[in-house]
């Protein structure tokens, strides 16, 4: 299962225009600097929380014009490190792929934007009215979905809060980059191959994991 933003690609310009377009058209001020770290992660209710600060009306307002704003200038804005489809295409040769994901109703736009439609075995999201991440509630619904039991089961993110949902789901987890610490990482997607040809599936967690979900 792969986090989007920060795994997929890397979003924080997208990220930050997004919210920025949002807050503009209500007259609200840019991110500060809390509000700009956790665009990168958390869901867009959570941001959205983050800002209001318990005005429920700023908060609707918020929802509304998120409902009625346009995203494909900010997914051109999105930097994968490759051509994604040809990399998720080949690991679909050997694994179940899933997307869990803290953003909401972005999401079928964006796997299109991506090339990834049909790449996917499940998706879950924010969108599916489940607790975002850190809650274990998205990473336990894509493996429903992609009928995979957690033990067999691994999560790449990029976060904190990604790996607590994936302790918190019971699934094994990859830290992909330097924001988060965990004994088991790579720096991009590019390193995701030559790290799973290096692991042991005789003592490597990871490797057993999948080599236990392989088609």
């Amino acid at each position: 299962m792969f986090d989007a933003d920060g795994v997929l690609f890397d979003s924080y310009e997208s990220n930050i225009a997004y919210y920025n377009a949002i807050f503009a058209r209500i007259g609200e001020p840019p991110l500060d600097d809390q509000e700009r770290v956790a665009s990168i992660s958390y869901a867009a209710g959570q941001v959205f929380e983050m800002r209001a600060r318990g005005r429920r009306e700023v908060l609707s307002r918020m929802y509304e014009t998120a409902r009625n704003l346009d995203s494909t200038p900010f997914f051109k804005l999105l930097r994968p490190p490759f051509e994604l489809r040809p990399f998720m295409l080949e690991l679909k040769r050997r694994y179940r792929l899933g997307l869990a994901t803290n953003r909401s109703s972005t999401v079928a736009a964006l796997v299109a934007h991506l090339g990834l439609a049909d790449v996917f075995d499940a998706i879950a999201s924010a969108h599916d009215k489940v607790r975002p991440k850190p809650a274990p509630d998205i990473l336990a619904l894509c493996l429903k979905r992609a009928g995979v039991t957690r033990e067999r089961a691994l999560y790449l993110g990029d976060s904190p809060i990604d790996r607590e949902a994936a302790q918190a789901a019971g699934v094994e987890f990859l830290a992909v980059g330097d924001r988060v610490e965990h004994r088991n990482r790579i720096a991009t997607l590019e390193e995701l191959d030559a790290a799973l040809a290096r692991l042991d599936p005789a003592d490597s967690p990871i490797a057993s994991a999948l080599k236990a979900s392989s088609r």
